[in-house]
């Protein structure tokens, strides 16, 4: 059972909600979070955006392709992405922005922290980048509460998301097509690479995850309910004790429209277990695992 969870408890310190998600971290990799500073009506308000830009002409999101670039900034068509070896490539469009550095910073020129791109498209923009600063605040408050949880010291992030790399995605899954077959997903089963992952959606079934005796147990949110599951930075990070579980979504006869945020930490943050004889860089780890889901960087 996917522990459901009242933020306003959780920043309170209110003892239950507390155990609920030290229970739903070391045991199940995901919880559902509600009552946060992101109100129903802000996630209806971005998932309209972006429902508007996958609907529109394929000239128009073209302009804004992201192959035609070294990183993960813009939009990709369906089957850009292949997050599992033995699967068809995700049947599913995206766009994807994230962390904006000034030209002049020497972090700019990495592919984390490339340039966004935005389409022609009025008020996409304002809404989108309203979206992702409010989303970043509610990832980071949770973490807080996460630190003093599990690793048992409430700051132990805070210096380490002064520049994150954090994606903003919206994900859009059409209906599942009739030639569908067993290897075809809107996403394939994979665990997510970072540190917390926070995904809004416009509440048509479809995420699947995977528990500890192999079956997949659906899992649902309403828009304003968030569904949070942890990546394998941060299982790594705290030793093991928050555990990165699989999912996917199969697809269905209905479109589904999805908005994860990937609330990853600084570049240069070392997110070794305490104790470990050598660092492993937050930056090194996401690059490689992008390197070799999205094919126009595996390509080069």
């Amino acid at each position: 059972m996917i522990p459901r969870l009242d933020m306003t408890r959780l920043l309170g310190g209110h003892p239950e909600e507390i155990a609920q998600l030290r229970r739903g971290a070391r045991e199940v990799g995901f919880l559902v979070v509600g009552q946060t500073a992101l109100r129903p009506g802000d996630v209806r308000e971005v998932i309209a955006a972006y429902r508007r830009f996958f609907h529109m002409p394929e000239t128009v999101k073209a302009e804004v392709d992201m192959t035609r670039t070294g990183a993960n900034r813009g939009w990709g068509a369906s089957r850009s992405e292949q997050v599992d070896p033995a699967a068809n490539p995700d049947y599913k469009e995206v766009f994807d922005c994230g962390f904006a550095l000034p030209a002049s910073d020497p972090l700019a020129e990495l592919p984390v922290y490339a340039p966004n791109l935005w389409p022609d498209v009025p008020g996409f923009r304002d809404t989108v980048q309203g979206y992702y600063r409010a989303a970043c605040g509610v990832a980071m408050d949770l973490l807080r509460v996460i630190a003093g949880a599990i690793v048992e010291t409430p700051g132990y992030f805070d210096d380490k998301f002064d520049r994150p790399m954090a994606l903003l995605r919206g994900n859009y899954y059409p209906a599942r097509p009739d030639w569908a077959g067993e290897k075809d997903f809107g996403i394939a089963a994979h665990t997510d690479y970072g540190c917390l992952t926070l995904l809004a959606s416009d509440g048509v079934p479809g995420l699947e995850v995977q528990t500890r005796d192999d079956k997949w147990v659906p899992v649902q949110a309403e828009p304003g309910e968030f569904i949070i599951n942890f990546g394998e930075m941060l299982e790594m990070w705290t030793g093991g004790e928050v555990r990165a579980t699989p999912h996917r979504v199969r697809g269905s006869l209905q479109e589904r429209i999805s908005v994860p945020l990937f609330f990853n930490p600084n570049h240069d943050a070392d997110v070794a277990p305490l104790g470990a004889p050598e660092p492993i860089l937050a930056g090194a780890h996401l690059a490689k695992r992008f390197n070799e889901t999205y094919l126009h960087l595996k390509k080069a």
